[in-house]
């Protein structure tokens, strides 16, 4: 069972107690991400991430690194446009360590100057190796065609030009005014009892809103555009993209299953025609990224560059099939029965349990029994689903590509 706590200077604390394991997983998470990031700091939340295990006011990054290391621990942090996260996953009876080192890192990072300069040639390398990844970049490449200048469209990276200029300074500012207890959620799960709730309280429940910023944001406008980019590649990396729905709406669970119909499993139609049937691609897939109040339906194939167009045309001849004769009993029966099995194997770690429970508190502020999902999984009809494909597939859709000659054929 889920309980949460709200502290009296409005932190929240999510907690599941999982007797039948021996481990424990915290997380910190905040609701920042590229998302409240403009195009003259963007990059900045990643950035923070990485500084987070740089130094504290008593501990260098070794030592950091040693607190967790001694108590056979896992510690890391990652970074989305809408939420940043700091976890740690420990034996249960080295949580309050684990506690201890995650709220150092919150309460007591310095930033120093030095290592500022050397963790930015990091972040600069981690740039480098995303460029030379075309499979990954193309992803970011629809979303600034789909969203165009809003922040949406902003990669979470950033770039080096921006990062460069990155102070100690600004780094400071910018966890007083997101970090603010409202905008922060502890998860924990695993072999804990209910005690260990105030000790969360110890450390995060008293510091104080000091922000100077409005944390509003505005809902992005979809553009049905074109991006490309020139690159030295072997193959021709395509994404199209279509207006999605948001984490918050009523057919969020019949796109979830629409979408493993469409491209996301090996069964589905995308995966059997593009690739089974005709062999025009190694990866295929598609995929839906839910936001607060907007999402992005993803397409994805690697194709050789002479096959661009055959790709290009065998994907909207799917869709099409797809809005014509709507999708199978047996399709839509499957579905669901992975996804029920998806769902209830994810939930088998205090790690996939702790986040979770995060995310849900942060982003919608309630918590969903596993059989109320199940029943929600099962409520997803033919009729609903069709609908949906017909709503969602049109012709206003964006499109991104990296090739040899960065050329649309179609």
């Amino acid at each position: 069972m889920i309980k949460k706590y709200t502290c009296s200077n409005g932190l929240r604390i999510v907690y599941e107690a999982i007797p039948t394991v021996r481990s424990a997983a915290i997380g910190v998470w905040i609701h920042t991400g590229s998302r409240y990031e403009t195009e003259e700091n963007n990059g900045i939340s990643h950035f923070l991430e990485h500084m987070f295990f740089k130094g504290t006011k008593t501990k260098s990054a070794r030592e950091i690194a040693e607190t967790f290391d001694k108590i056979g621990g896992q510690v890391n942090a990652f970074t989305s446009k809408e939420y940043t996260c700091y976890y740690a996953k420990v034996l249960d009876e080295h949580a309050t360590v684990a506690l201890d080192g995650l709220s150092d890192m919150f309460f007591n990072s310095i930033f120093d100057k030095d290592e500022l300069e050397k963790e930015k040639n990091v972040v600069f390398e981690e740039i480098k190796m995303y460029e030379d990844t075309p499979d990954d970049i193309v992803h970011d490449l629809l979303s600034q065609a789909s969203y165009g200048s809003h922040s949406l469209g902003l990669p979470i990276l950033g770039s080096e030009q921006v990062l460069r200029d990155i102070s100690s300074e600004q780094l400071h500012d910018f966890v007083r005014d997101y970090y603010t207890p409202e905008n922060v959620v502890v998860s924990i799960a695993g072999n804990l009892d209910e005690t260990f709730i105030s000790e969360v309280e110890k450390r995060f429940g008293s510091y104080k809103n000091e922000s100077k910023v409005n944390k509003q944001i505005s809902t992005p406008f979809f553009y049905n555009k074109s991006l490309t980019r020139k690159k030295d590649t072997e193959q021709a990396h395509l994404c199209i993209g279509f207006n999605g729905l948001s984490i918050v709406d009523e057919d969020i669970y019949n796109l979830i299953i629409l979408n493993n119909i469409l491209g996301g499993s090996m069964s589905s139609r995308l995966f059997q025609e593009v690739r089974e049937q005709r062999g025009l691609a190694y990866s295929i897939y598609s995929y839906h990224t839910s936001y607060q109040d907007s999402g992005l339906i993803t397409i994805y194939g690697g194709t050789g560059n002479h096959q661009l167009n055959l790709l290009f045309d065998t994907i909207q001849e799917t869709l099409n099939q797809l809005k014509n004769e709507g999708i199978t009993q047996k399709e839509l029966n499957n579905s669901i029965e992975q996804l029920k099995g998806n769902l209830m194997l994810s939930l088998e770690s205090t790690n996939s349990r702790m986040s979770r429970n995060g995310k849900n508190e942060l982003l919608l502020g309630t918590h969903r029994s596993l059989d109320e999902m199940i029943e929600s999984i099962n409520s997803v009809n033919e009729s609903k689903v069709n609908n949906l494909i017909k709503n969602l597939f049109n012709d206003e859709y964006s499109v991104s590509l990296i090739s040899s000659d960065g050329k649309l054929p179609f």
